[in-house]
């Protein structure tokens, strides 16, 4: 599955356009990490456990975003997005959206 966040990808011309996919995952804060969290706001620098956690989240997103583009035949999704949004105090919605297409290599004539 090819995965850009342009409206193209290079050498291939669009063949078919399937339609918008998306995939989506909330994560919840944990305790014990706003705990370590709040030590780490009074000396400043980043918060690894939250960073982690948000990557896996986004990286969920996308897996369930490609799962979606393969259920509608697609081989590529093209001008992918990502989007937080806070659910309540203590979590995070995290989308990952674009267009699943199918795609043709370009001939080089």
């Amino acid at each position: 599955m090819i995965i850009v966040t342009t409206d193209f990808v290079p050498g291939y011309d669009v063949q078919e356009v399937k339609g918008f996919v998306r995939g989506s995952t909330v994560q919840s804060k944990n305790v014990g990490r706003d705990i370590l969290a709040g030590l780490k706001n009074l000396v400043g620098g980043e918060i690894k456990d939250y960073t982690s956690m948000m990557d896996s989240a986004r990286q969920q997103a996308i897996g369930r975003l490609v799962q979606h583009a393969e259920e509608k035949g697609a081989d590529a999704v093209i001008a992918v997005r990502l989007e937080t949004s806070s659910i309540t105090n203590a979590a995070s919605e995290i989308m990952a959206y674009g267009t699943a297409v199918t795609l043709s290599k370009r001939s080089s004539g």
